[in-house]
Parts: structure tokens; sequence; C-alpha cells
């Protein structure tokens, strides 16, 4: 059997700010799917191991284990983490040793009886369709071009079509709800792509959902405009979302617009925080992290927000903004960037390594998420990383 392996960049930088040293880019969602899934469905094999220590020591729940750049024997698949392929399976012939997109390397097949000893140009390659992720901003671009196909991808899926009560706008059968609440007065809005519904969440009324859209397991949807988006498990949804990437156990429970945004892991948004995604200019828009200029190419960027992050009631947050891991956000102007574990948006002041993750264990006892001694110490290493 083939091992598949993903590269995880060698030194990420402030392309890939929120996330770097916190979480494997890996671990990342590019449409619905983590791009580590991505790669598994296209190599049909589960990956072995990540490689690199940008993040060494992360611990969640499925990932596989992380292990520093070294020599790999075949046979093995290594794709880059900064790719996300569509998924397609893929076959490469006996003499392929490179897996390109775009005339850019970003894979390496070894075969048995031979050792890969890092990235490389040489050899035969396949060309394989997928999307180039020149930073975090660029999950954006994943998601406007991979969330249809994936949605799509539930059609074959046994489920119970439209639940009683429910209004659709377009084809009945591009619904799919997947063992999930969905109370009458819901809006299917499915003109545009599928609206897949999935385990264990639910629906409340008064909830419209314009696909392409993903809910995922134990999400609960509580009211307002939900489109063109993809929502982890355990989140909890409220007001306007659009063209938004929420990893996973995020809370929105109020009011408040979140547009063309990436929302880490167990981030709060206070009541009536409200990203702008498009300057007034209708220019591309620019990040500023720690200092580094980042254009992103994009008209649309809303806010980039790192795992354990948390906003103040009211918070309004300008185009391009990125908020950093473990960051308490409050104040009456928030910054295009607020480092790490900040305490409020002014000065140097910092939540003490304690302090976080004692917060941490309470948010998480909340989605009845055991804080065991792993994933203790896999935040304590990203603390200390982010606050060198």
């Amino acid at each position: 059997m083939t091992s598949l392996y993903l590269l995880e960049p060698e030194s990420p930088g402030a392309e890939w700010a929120p996330f770097a040293g916190v979480r494997p880019i890996a671990e990342l969602r590019a449409g619905i799917w983590r791009i580590r899934e991505r790669w598994e469905a296209a190599a049909g094999n589960d990956a072995t191991a990540l490689l690199g220590d940008h993040a060494a020591g992360f611990a969640e729940s499925d990932e596989p284990s992380i292990r520093a750049l070294g020599a790999i024997d075949g046979p093995a698949l290594i794709g880059a983490a900064w790719f996300a392929p569509t998924g397609v399976p893929l076959s490469p012939g006996p003499g392929v040793r490179r897996l390109v997109h775009a005339e850019e390397t970003v894979g390496w097949v070894v075969p048995g009886g031979e050792r890969w000893r890092g990235p490389h140009e040489s050899g035969p390659a396949l060309v394989i369709d997928g999307i180039r992720l020149r930073g975090t901003f660029d999950l954006l671009t994943a998601l406007e071009q991979l969330l249809s196909a994936d949605c799509a991808d539930f059609f074959a899926a046994p489920h119970r079509g439209v639940p009683e009560g429910s209004i659709v706008l377009g084809d009945p059968s591009h619904v799919i709800v997947l063992g999930a609440a969905v109370e009458p007065g819901v809006v299917f809005d499915v003109r545009h792509g599928a609206v897949v519904v999935d385990q264990g969440s639910e629906v409340r009324s008064g909830t419209r959902l314009e696909g392409p859209l993903y809910i995922g397991p134990g999400t609960r949807a509580l009211g307002g405009f939900l489109r063109s988006s993809v929502f982890g498990p355990e989140c909890r949804v409220h007001g306007e979302v659009s063209s938004s990437v929420f990893q996973g156990f995020a809370n929105k429970s109020h009011d408040g617009f979140v547009g063309h945004s990436v929302i880490g892991q167990w981030v709060n948004l206070g009541a009536g925080t409200t990203t702008s995604n498009l300057k007034n200019t209708y220019g591309p828009v620019r990040l500023e992290v720690a200092g580094a200029r980042i254009e992103t190419g994009r008209l649309n960027v809303g806010s980039l927000i790192g795992d354990h992050a948390k906003t103040a009631i009211g918070s309004m947050l300008a185009t391009g903004t990125v908020i950093s891991s473990g960051a308490n956000v409050f104040g009456p102007t928030i910054p295009k960037y607020v480092p790490p574990f900040a305490w409020g948006c002014a000065g140097s002041e910092r939540m003490t390594e304690d302090g976080f993750l004692r917060v941490a264990e309470r948010v998480m006892g909340r989605r009845n998420v055991a804080f065991s001694p792993a994933r203790r110490e896999s935040l304590r290493l990203a603390y200390q990383r982010s606050t060198r």
C-alpha cells in the first residue's frame, strides 16, 4: 500500500496568519473538506503523517501524527499542504515522479525501493487539478471554486427529501438533509447550488439557506440568512453569513454580518460583530500582518480569525482584518491586525498562558469536548510559539 504524507510549508509566514504555528495548514478547510481529506480522497488512503514542525505537538481529534521533515521510503505519495486537490482519484503511471499544477510541483511519487529526500523538480510529471493556496485568504478562493461540487457529491447519499413545512426555491432534489432536525418555516434556496444539512444538526424556523451551503454535524442554524458558506462541526450560527468558512466549534449566536471570512475553531463572535468584506474603493484587498503587507489580489476579503479568538459585542471589523489565535478583542477601534493572545486592542497586554488554558477548558466543556492532557499540551505549545 502506498503511504500518504502531507508536506507543510517549511516556515509559514504572514501569508498563513492567523494559523501558522497554531494549526497545520493541512487541517484547514478548502471547501467542505480539510486539505488533508482532499489528498486522502485523491490518494485513496489515509494520511500517515504531516511533515513539518511549525505546529509540532498539535493534537485535536483525528489528525495523523506530525513529524519532522526527513527521508521517506517508497511506496509513498507526498502532497503539498498548500495545494487543495479536487479529490479526483490519482492514477500516476509507473514512470511518474511528480504531480504538477500550473507548472508548479505540488506532489511527489515515490515507488517501492526508492527514497524521497525532500522537494525536487526531477522526473516525469502528472498534471492534476486543484487550487494552489498562497495563504489563508485563498481558502476563500477554494470555497468559491470547490463548494458547489462538494455539495453535489452528497446527491447519492440516502436522505429524506424536503422537510415538512419548508419552502424550496429551485429543484427540491438539491435539498439534502441527513438525519438533521429542520423546523417548519425554513427556506431552502437551491437555485445556485445544493444545500446539505449533515447529521445531528438543527435548523430553526426563520432561517434562509442559500446554496451552495454545507451545515456540518451538530451545528445549529438559529435564524437569519446563510449563503455560500461552510460550517464545520458544532457551530452556532445566527444573523447573516456569506461566502465564509467556519472551521468548527465556533459561536456566532447573534445578529451581525460575516462575509468572505475564515473563522477558526472555538472562536466566539460577540453579539453584533460585523465584518466589512469590500473596500470603499472597490479595489483589491491588502492584508497587514505584524508589519508585513500581503497583496491578496481579491476584491472580497472580510476577516481572518484564528482559533480561540473572541470579539466583544458590537465589534466592527474593517476589510481584511486579521485577528490572531487566542486574542480577546475589545475596545473602541479594532486595528486591522491583532497579535496572538492579545488582551484588548491597544498596547502590548497579553493573556497569560494559565489564563488562556483555563478559558479554553471552560469553552470546550460547553461542547462536551474533553480537555485532555494532549490537547492541553498542544495549546500550551501554540501559546509559547506565538508569544516568543
